[in-house]
């Protein structure tokens, strides 16, 4: 397995859905490194080509679960909404930075109101949903007025810690694995590419609204393009075959079964090639497949990616899966470089 450096890199920048400027610069500057020429999209998402007249482009997301500052209370700390779908359960007592207009940053948690078990008996019951909830912010405030003349605002991006980490048994532990995981997959297509000397027919391209769901609903692709690989996390809990080591092939998802024919390619060629994989269903999933084809994207589809336990909660992925990922979309690749 690579290096996981640059995935580690992806996670520790900021970039909650509507605020990927930084993440997609490191995108642009990693793969310019790597002797590509990478292209900015008009809405900040990146698209690389591999080589000339690409026919397949291959997607992951670079944006992430967040929140965005929607009101400031009398006691100086803050409300929020949503951006995607946290659990919100999952990320209580997590730490945050929020991001200014004026790109100050401030520290904060995200906390139950009144939070105290000593003095609410409620808090181990209570619903855990925004309304219920509030960023408790690390700075002397105590009124709406404090924390407006911080230059805090409505509107503001709150992102949250991903407490990235490796164990010595090859999981990786980070939130946000959804989709930066899938991030690193396309890195090491290009990374391994360029050491090798050798192009394809292929175009990268990294969504950055993909939880909002209009990631890769543009039509920004090559006009050549007439297949995509969505790479995104794959679903690994009760009802589903998915497994962190492996890599999932989606036969179907919330918004469209996808293409019959593509799939079974994919299976053959992991059976071919021994890449450890799960055919599954997720019920409760739409992609940045589904976009593109909402978009009105005349593509085939597939979805494939490395099995993420606990997904939009505290996250956890193997380089096992990840790999199995890279070597698939790889073993692909060359089927479409000999037509």
């Amino acid at each position: 397995m690579s290096n996981l450096k640059t995935l580690q890199e992806l996670v520790a920048i900021d970039s909650p859905t509507g605020f990927t400027h930084q993440a997609c610069q490191y995108i642009y500057d990693l793969l310019k490194s790597y002797g590509w020429q990478p292209e900015f999209t008009n809405k900040g998402a990146v698209k690389c080509s591999l080589g000339a007249d690409p026919s397949l482009v291959i997607a992951a997301h670079c944006d992430t679960l967040g929140a965005i500052v929607s009101g400031i209370l009398d006691s100086g700390h803050l409300s929020f909404y949503k951006l995607g779908y946290p659990i919100l359960g999952s990320f209580e007592g997590e730490y945050c930075r929020i991001h200014t207009l004026d790109d100050k940053i401030f520290t904060g948690t995200l906390l139950l109101k009144n939070p105290s078990a000593h003095v609410n008996r409620e808090s181990h019951t209570a619903k855990r949903e925004p309304k219920s909830m509030y960023i408790r912010l690390d700075e002397e405030v105590h009124s709406d007025e404090d924390t407006e003349a911080l230059g805090i605002r409505i509107g503001d991006i709150i992102a949250f810690d991903a407490r990235y980490q490796e164990t010595a048994s090859g999981y990786i532990k980070s939130r946000f694995m959804d989709d930066k995981a899938g991030c690193f997959v396309l890195f090491e297509i290009a990374r391994r590419l360029a050491e090798a000397g050798q192009t394809a027919p292929v175009e990268l391209f990294f969504s950055n609204y993909e939880e909002v769901g209009h990631g890769a609903s543009g039509g920004c692709f090559a006009p050549t393009i007439k297949e995509m690989l969505c790479i995104d996390m794959a679903v690994v809990g009760d009802n589903a075959s998915g497994k962190e080591t492996h890599c999932s092939i989606c036969a179907a998802d919330a918004s469209t079964p996808y293409d019959y024919h593509f799939r079974k390619t994919l299976v053959q060629l992991a059976t071919k090639h021994s890449i450890p994989y799960k055919i599954d269903i997720f019920p409760y999933y739409t992609s940045d497949g589904s976009a593109a084809l909402y978009g009105g994207n005349d593509f085939k589809m597939a979805l494939i990616g490395p099995g993420v336990h606990a997904s939009h909660g505290m996250e956890r992925t193997h380089a096992q899966g990840i790999e199995a990922t890279i070597q698939l979309c790889l073993a692909y690749m060359e089927t479409i470089k000999e037509r």
